[in-house]
């Protein structure tokens, strides 16, 4: 990574005292620059086969930033042509590292859920992934899951998942496509709101939350549903700090977040077979299994 270079046009004369490499993974290796006089940076360079996704994280940080919804990193300059990108550093350690005690752990749940309530009210005008646009946007949330749950029943049945649990999973998505045509207008979501990607500080007080690459352009139970399906499922202390923050939900909210919880463990399930860690499988296939059948 060419971090000296970058620091020098970002911050010209700033004396850098420590580059610390941070967590990153497939996607990009992501440095924390500190400096003698001035606040720390990350330093964040995409793969090559994944420098596109750059530009999807500049557009979405800006876009939370025009809309005030954070805390969350602000873009400070983007280098195209290395697939760098410098943003402000949130303060704090992702919160699945840290064990709080049952009182604090409900507001920090309450914050997240007012959080994604701040998210979901940026409006999007289509359903469907995002990047800078929206791709093969859907006019509707029952054309889009629809695409969706097929797209991840042929994944999984292609990956040698067993036939009977796919046809059980495309049965009761048949059976509930009433549930998709309730949500009327697509919204901005994280798609990975979880314990690893929102921030805490020494005091147990949430700063922010990181990783914008898998938005997406979709009904926001979907996203709540995903927050569940990570943290929430032992947790009724989470489960009530989060809807305390999130605020007033649909009638529907509870049946309609089962569903998407539903298409999320078929998701994981994909992901894992895709890349031939088979471990969790079995555990994951029983969480589906129950998900469909409850």
């Amino acid at each position: 990574m060419r971090t000296p270079a970058v620091v020098a046009v970002v911050a010209p004369g700033a004396v850098v005292t420590e580059v610390v490499p941070r967590t990153g993974g497939q996607l990009s290796t992501v440095h924390e620059v500190r400096f003698a006089d001035a606040d720390p940076l990350i330093v964040k360079q995409y793969a090559e086969k994944w420098r596109w996704k750059q530009a999807k994280e500049v557009h979405v940080y800006r876009l939370l930033a025009e809309h005030g919804v954070g805390p969350a990193p602000r873009v400070v300059h983007v280098d195209t042509d290395q697939a760098v990108t410098v943003l402000t550093l949130l303060s704090g350690r992702p919160l699945s590292e840290v064990a709080l005690e049952p009182g604090a752990l409900r507001v920090a749940y309450r914050r997240m859920g007012e959080l994604l309530a701040a998210l979901h009210r940026i409006t999007q005008p289509a359903y469907g992934y995002l990047t800078t646009e929206i791709l093969d946007p859907e006019p509707d949330n029952p054309a889009y899951m629809g695409r969706q749950f097929a797209t991840k029943l042929a994944e999984f049945a292609g990956l040698g998942g067993p036939m009977q649990l796919h046809d059980t999973v495309r049965d009761r998505v048949a059976a509930q496509t009433h549930l998709l045509a309730s949500c009327t207008g697509a919204v901005l979501c994280h798609n990975d709101f979880h314990e690893g990607n929102v921030l805490i500080d020494e005091a147990g007080v949430v700063t922010g939350f990181v990783d914008v690459e898998n938005m997406i352009a979709a009904d926001p139970l979907i996203d709540l549903a995903k927050t569940v399906q990570y943290d929430l499922d032992a947790s009724p202390v989470k489960r009530a700090g989060l809807f305390e923050g999130y605020g007033p939900l649909p009638a529907d909210a509870a049946d309609r977040i089962e569903l998407y919880r539903l298409y999320h463990a078929l998701e994981l399930w994909d992901w894992f077979a895709s890349i031939g860690h088979t471990a969790p499988l079995s555990g994951i296939a029983a969480d589906i299994h129950a998900l469909a059948t409850n």
